[in-house]
């Protein structure tokens, strides 16, 4: 019995092919089964001898019947899955022709060019639209299969595109096609790397642009002329053929001949040949790139003759080639008479000037002569007439620390308070002097405001105790840039006014802090100033005396110190105030930073003792009556003194390099050309260690102050007040070094 084995179908790509084989060995198996049936048929039939059994013919027979139906059952079930199979496989066909027929309408209805590349960017497909491009410029397509790169440099080559362009603002690259259409060109990629490429047509959005454009230009031009038109000068513009492009209403009135325009003629035929050939070397200057100005005159068509001013300027075009030039031309006549006016009015000034300069510079040597002579007074108020003032000073002083009877004491009082009375009054007049002179300079630097505010307080505390008032003192330790000494005249100032105008009740001296400054200001509860009259109070020998205030012996000057200080620090000065009330004095000083000190230059002083008494001094100055009144003055203080009026006097009273000395008190002008830093100098030089030094001067300059300073000294100006000294010498001798 023959064994009917399936065979199997490894083609799962293509079931219907599958199929269809499968049917073809069932077939073959089947007809191959018939054979066998007929046979065994046969066979039974033939001779009796030779044949099988009846019953068993028939019964095989049987079986190869049921084997044949079960063949042709499996066979029939094979013809329908394979009809099924087909009748699929026409179907889908039917679909994806469908679908590639509405694809290829689709993109046949697209209204742009359509082309598809696929992901090696060879060309599939493009539609009619995109064809008729090639047709319009009677160039054969491309192929499907041609490289995208071949496609473009055909279409440049061929002269499909005329002309391309990158916008900014569009999505894609705008190319002229030889039709005369714009297209955007627009690039999308497909899922599987292919290309899509879409060309609209964009044509009447460019003849949009370009007529809004154009309408634009002439816009601008109708302005230009409008504008050009009614500016009173000549303005055109001639290209490199030297052709007349532009020009305004007063060109073409100057330079139009028998009322015809020049307009797009060349200059040569505009201008007279003489007039030509003057403008050439400048015109071919201005095209050779470079900018020209220059004038002339020339005459008009009447015969008018105007003195004109031109100016050439080149126009360069993307290429930086010069494709014409710009003209300007003003009408300088009347410029130039006027000119010609200023010249010979300036030639009889300059005349007249030469006859007044020897006038001005005789009374100029006048005024120098004036000035020095009023700087030779000041020098001697400053030295000379302050030093029998400064002796007064320290004999009152002395006479005051010693006990008298009641009206010896009473009459050295009186004495004493006259001579406060004309050193105020002399100080006052010598400072106001000087500051319109000149003559001081201010030394600004950056300090601690505690020192400074402590030591004016403590001058003017008796002051205003000696008047019946309080004086309240805020101190602050902010540090501020100004000079020292001025800033504490002001203050001074303030507070002496304060005192002479406040019958009762208190004084304060303060700061308020700001932004980069800050604010030191006196407070009094004084009559108060009307408003009227707080500018006046700045001027010189203006008073304002409230009524039932005490007699002032003053000149009205302080304020007026005060201000001119200010002005040379650039402080602002503020004062505001309430009558019946008081008022409120303030200066503004800009916040300093204190400079790190070079500790390798100061002078290192040996620690003294406390307390004044036994204090060994030394006192050097030129005037006996000086050295007498501070001889007097610091034995009350229980020092001992010795006094010199030179080095070489000093030598001859003791050994200055092995007697004992606690400071030494120096006058810096000295006689025959010596000074006081020149003593000290030579005295420290010959000691082990130096000696503390207080430096007198009537001397205000600055470079004074700033020698005395890098020495390492104490400066102290005539006429010297016995408290300050005090406090000094208590500080330098008494305190701890």
């Amino acid at each position: 019995m023959v064994s009917l084995t399936p065979v199997p179908c490894n083609d799962q790509a293509h079931p219907s092919a599958a199929l269809i084989r499968r049917i073809d060995l069932l077939e073959a198996e089947n007809g191959r089964l018939r054979k066998i049936r007929d046979a065994l048929i046969v066979r039974v039939e033939s001779g009796t001898a030779q044949k099988p059994e009846p019953y068993a013919a028939f019964e095989h027979s049987v079986v190869l019947a049921e084997q044949v139906r079960e063949r042709t059952e499996a066979l029939n079930d094979a013809m329908d899955e394979l009809r099924g199979s087909n009748k699929a496989l026409n179907r889908a066909r039917e679909e994806a022709e469908t679908s590639r027929q509405r694809l290829s309408d689709a993109i046949e209805s697209i209204a742009d060019g359509f082309v598809l590349f696929d992901h090696r960017h060879l060309l599939v497909q493009s539609n009619s639209h995109f064809r008729s491009y090639w047709r319009h410029a009677g160039v054969a397509m491309p192929t499907p299969g041609t490289s995208i790169e071949t496609v473009r440099s055909l279409a440049f080559a061929s002269g499909l595109i005329v002309e391309e362009q990158r916008e900014p603002d569009s999505d894609g690259v705008v190319f002229l096609l030889s039709n005369d259409r714009w297209v955007q060109m627009t690039e999308r990629p497909t899922r599987e790397g292919g290309l899509v490429v879409l060309y609209s047509d964009i044509t009447d959005v460019k003849n949009s642009e370009m007529a809004r454009r154009i309408k634009a230009l002439e816009e601008s031009e109708r302005w230009i002329r409008v504008v050009t038109d009614h500016v009173p000068a000549l303005i055109a513009y001639v290209g490199a053929d030297l052709s007349i492009q532009f020009c305004n209403q007063v060109y073409e009135t100057w330079y139009g001949r028998d009322g015809e325009s020049p307009l797009g003629k060349r200059l040569d035929h505009v201008h007279s040949e003489e007039l030509y050939q003057r403008l050439l070397p400048q015109m071919l200057e201005v095209l050779a790139g470079h900018n020209v100005n220059f004038e002339f005159e020339e005459a008009g068509e009447k015969g008018q003759v105007r003195h004109m001013l031109r100016s050439y300027v080149p126009n360069f075009d993307e290429q930086n080639d010069v494709v014409g030039f710009f003209v300007l031309i003003r009408d300088i006549t009347e410029r130039r008479k006027t000119a010609l006016a200023l010249e010979q009015a300036h030639d009889d000034l300059e005349r007249r000037i030469k006859e007044r300069t020897s006038a001005l510079t005789e009374a100029k040597q006048e005024a120098e002569q004036a000035n020095l002579s009023k700087t030779k007074f000041l020098a001697a108020v400053s030295h000379d007439l302050l030093q029998p003032l400064n002796a007064a000073r320290l004999f009152t002083s002395a006479l005051l620390e010693q006990s008298f009877g009641p009206r010896a004491e009473s009459l050295v009082r009186s004495v004493s308070t006259s001579l406060d009375d004309v050193e105020s009054l002399l100080g006052t007049l010598v400072d106001i002097s000087k500051l319109d002179a000149g003559v001081i300079k201010p030394d600004v630097t950056a300090f601690d405001l505690r020192d400074l505010l402590n030591n004016i307080a403590r001058e003017c505390q008796q002051m205003a105790i000696a008047e019946g008032l309080v004086l309240d003192f805020v101190p602050s330790s902010v540090v501020v840039e100004s000079d020292s000494q001025l800033l504490a005249r002001i203050l001074r100032n303030f507070l002496t006014n304060a005192i002479r105008y406040t019958s009762n009740g208190r004084i304060l001296l303060g700061c308020r802090r700001q932004t980069g400054h800050v604010l030191v200001q006196v407070w009094d509860t004084g009559p108060g100033i009307p408003h009227d009259k707080l500018c006046e109070i700045f001027q010189e020998f203006k008073r304002i005396r409230p009524e039932g205030s005490r007699p002032d012996k003053g000149l009205g000057l302080g304020l007026a110190i005060v201000e001119k200080i200010a002005r040379m620090l650039d402080h602002d000065i503020t004062v505001s105030s309430v009558e019946g009330q008081g008022s409120v004095f303030s200066v503004r000083v800009p916040l300093g930073q204190l400079q790190p000190r070079c500790t390798t230059t100061e002078v290192q002083y040996v620690a003294a003792r406390h307390g004044m008494e036994g204090a060994r001094i030394w006192v050097i100055d030129n005037d006996r009556a000086i050295c007498d009144g501070m001889k007097t003055l610091l034995e009350g203080w229980d020092c001992r003194v010795t006094c010199a009026i030179s080095l070489a006097d000093l030598e001859r009273q003791l050994n200055p390099a092995t007697s004992p000395v606690d400071l030494i008190l120096a006058d810096y002008h000295l006689d025959n050309g010596e000074t006081g830093v020149d003593v000290v100098a030579s005295v420290n030089s010959r000691r082990h260690y130096p000696t503390p030094v207080v430096m007198i001067t009537a001397n205000y300059t600055n470079e004074l102050k700033q020698q005395i300073r890098d020495l390492g000294y104490v400066l102290m100006n005539k006429p010297v007040k016995p408290l300050k000294l005090r406090n000094t010498l208590n500080h330098l001798i008494g305190g701890p070094v």
